[in-house]
């Protein structure tokens, strides 16, 4: 309609008389088409028989547009030359649109820490314009671009894959590039409108991922610049212990490329072969040679509990005392290492004074006790740490 503002087209009118359907054509005028550039829309207006209306008065029916009818969006170039000539000309631009991003599958097997990776590169179209036999590059990394303000999401995607694995060549190959990393398809592919189509860049194989347990009760609280001696900051904690996944993205784990950011999905095969989803997280941009951990959710056997026993202090002398008791209990048939986070959060001057286990130091206001709990055990863990200011 946006096509036709300002001129006549024929709307066809259905109407039931005596149970005998009528048409009828009635000529109409379109004022205001409805149509917003950038998806938006409006109410249309259309003249009838002098008069403005909202509603249309009836199904539009358009002419032939002709071959020299050009549909949106259209691009234009008037290129100017002293004289005439043939020569190949390279026309680059900018445009929204398209969007790709990273997905991640990881399988494990029923028993064990390793798991396989398959990585996708999922690229969606919507600019409008089908690109055939097109050679796709895609960076990954934070490029800075200004994003235009109400862009409005196109819906009624087609979704395809592309099965490379019986192509010789890699599908995607991999290369650092200014500040960031370019991965170029192998081979032409042709990008519909509202397609979105993925095509495999990574896999690999026994991946070392173990499975870390993490039980930090007071997540909750953080430091925020001042001394805090309020008794409640702190006392009460969740029970919920997290459960990890681990691996360093190194060519001796069989990995070290380049990871752009994306969803990785967490598998692990039953006693059938079956896969069963058992979580998912984000990774940011993660060059090779360093560590990713992600959460895949908390365990069902594992339970925390957090609880203040003490708690002590002397404004005039400016100093406080806390205690605190953390139970761990495993009720799984195996045994586990359950690594209990602690946040010296009061203030920055602090020193632990009495403890159970041996902890290591994270950060300046942070402990790690690692504790072994066996089937069916309850392993308890205690300190007192002294504040002063």
């Amino acid at each position: 309609m946006s096509l036709f503002e300002g001129k006549m087209i024929d709307f066809q009118d259905i109407r039931l008389k005596d149970n005998t359907q009528s048409r009828e054509l009635i000529p109409g005028k379109i004022i205001r088409s409805g149509y917003v550039p950038g998806g938006g829309s409006e109410q249309p207006i259309i003249e009838v028989n002098g008069k403005l209306q909202f509603t249309l008065p009836g199904t539009p029916l358009f002419p032939d547009l002709g071959d020299d009818t050009v549909l949106k969006p259209t691009l234009n170039w008037l290129l100017q030359s002293d004289q005439p000539g043939k020569f190949d000309a390279e026309v680059s631009y900018i445009t929204g649109g398209f969007t790709w991003e990273a997905d991640y599958n990881l399988v494990s097997p029923e028993k064990g820490d390793t798991v396989d990776l398959i990585g996708w590169v999922t690229m969606n179209n919507q600019s409008g314009k089908t690109f055939r036999d097109a050679k796709i590059k895609l960076m990954a990394g934070d490029v800075n671009k200004i994003q235009p303000v109400g862009v409005a999401r196109l819906g009624g995607m087609r979704a395809k894959a592309i099965n490379m694995e019986m192509l010789d060549e890699a599908a995607v190959t991999e290369k650092a590039f200014d500040e960031f990393h370019l991965y170029t398809l192998a081979r032409p592919t042709t990008l519909l409108d509202r397609e979105t189509k993925q095509v495999e860049f990574v896999r690999a194989t026994d991946v070392k991922a173990p499975t870390i347990y993490v039980y930090d009760g007071a997540s909750d609280y953080r430091f925020y610049g001042g001394l805090n001696y309020n008794q409640d900051f702190g006392r009460e904690g969740n029970k919920k212990v997290r459960v990890m996944r681990e691996f360093v993205n190194a060519e001796t784990n069989h990995l070290g490329i380049a990871l752009p950011k994306g969803k990785l999905r967490f598998y692990r095969r039953d006693a059938e072969g079956q896969m069963e989803f058992v979580g998912e997280d984000m990774i940011d941009h993660t060059p090779r040679n360093e560590t990713i951990r992600v959460t895949t959710g908390n365990a069902f056997d594992l339970v925390g509990e957090r609880k203040q026993t003490n708690f002590r202090v002397d404004t005039s002398d400016k100093w406080l005392d806390e205690s605190f008791e953390i139970k761990l209990r495993n009720r799984k048939q195996e045994p586990v290492e359950i690594r209990v986070v602690e946040h010296l959060y009061r203030w920055n001057n602090w020193d632990i004074t009495q403890k159970s286990d041996d902890f290591k130091k994270t950060d300046s206001q942070t402990l790690e006790f690692r504790v072994p709990v066996k089937p069916d055990e309850e392993r308890t863990v205690t300190y007192t740490v002294h504040y002063s200011w």
